[in-house]
């Protein structure tokens, strides 16, 4: 029996995550020529191209997307395994890739890995900050936080809380528009539009007796960020769905007035996603615990 390629696949992980020939060879203290065989000779094995090269861009191909998280795994294994090894006294070191939401990275995540830090100062976070829904091998991240209701897929999805999300507009837009008494209502209003989701301007809710009611509205504003919206809000542009986070101090304050009480958007759940393993380096598992005690959420 022949032995897998061990070393190729590896770097071929390096690759993808560092998403740079060059740059992975930096990082695995090698030439950039040993990484480059290293591929092609797993391209030669598998009989498959992996890459799509340019001198501008590395992308890659269909088979790389399908191989690039069994590769990642094995790279994460042979690390977990290897730092299982060391003395368990030890201090934790490296580097963390970590992805978030912008506005719920900003207000919850930052504050968190400031702490981490200053607790942990061998441990350097490298903290990506999007609303996009992003993919985490072809980002090189070692987990992402993610505000959403999470389908099946090979990734590993931690439950931390529920986000309850509210329907809100100012005071003087529904005194000029009116206050919707049914989600049907808000077919005649002005909203605005979260556009990372799949049908932005399709509401839906559940209400009394379990009632499920989806409303198409009319996109007045479409943006990819929640937080972005607030300004129109406040200015009585529109209505909008958007979650504790984002509009809690506005609520308080009485700038925005919450509606539809009764029938409520589905809440999401705030998920540390990870990729398929189980075995990570000692030095990520410290900061989803961390996250996971003191998220706050």
């Amino acid at each position: 029996m022949r032995l897998p390629d061990f070393e190729a696949w590896a770097m071929f992980a390096a690759v993808v995550e560092h998403r740079s020939f060059t740059d992975a060879a930096k990082a695995l203290s090698v030439s950039k020529a040993t990484v480059s065989k290293a591929v092609s000779r797993l391209e030669q094995h598998l009989d498959t191209s992996l890459f799509s090269r340019t001198s501008r861009r590395l992308a890659l191909t269909e088979s790389g997307k399908r191989l690039a998280d069994h590769a990642a795994r094995i790279l994460a294994e042979g690390q977990a395994a290897e730092e299982a090894a060391r003395d368990e006294t030890a201090e934790l070191s490296g580097t963390v890739r970590l992805g978030a939401p912008m506005t719920f990275g900003l207000l919850r995540i930052a504050p968190l890995i400031a702490e981490f830090t200053n607790l942990n100062p061998l441990i350097d976070i490298d903290l990506h900050l999007s609303d996009a829904r992003i993919d985490l091998v072809e980002m090189g991240l070692d987990a992402t936080i993610r505000i959403a209701e999470m389908p099946d897929s090979s990734l590993r999805a931690r439950r931390l809380a529920d986000v309850n999300m509210h329907v809100v507009a100012s005071p003087a837009y529904l005194a000029e528009r009116g206050r919707p008494a049914h989600p049907s209502d808000l077919s005649g209003h002005d909203c605005l539009c979260y556009s990372n989701v799949s049908t932005p301007d399709v509401w839906r809710f559940s209400g009394p007796g379990q009632q499920n009611v989806a409303v198409k509205v009319r996109a007045r504003l479409t943006v990819n960020s929640g937080e972005a919206m607030l300004p129109a809000l406040r200015a009585g542009v529109g209505v909008a769905r958007l979650p504790d986070f984002i509009v809690g101090k506005d609520l308080a304050s009485g700038e925005l007035e919450e509606f539809l009480a009764d029938w409520r958007p589905t809440p999401l759940g705030i998920h540390l996603v990870t990729p398929p393993s189980r075995l990570r380096p000692t030095r990520v598992d410290a900061l989803l615990d961390f996250i996971a005690q003191h998220h706050g959420c």
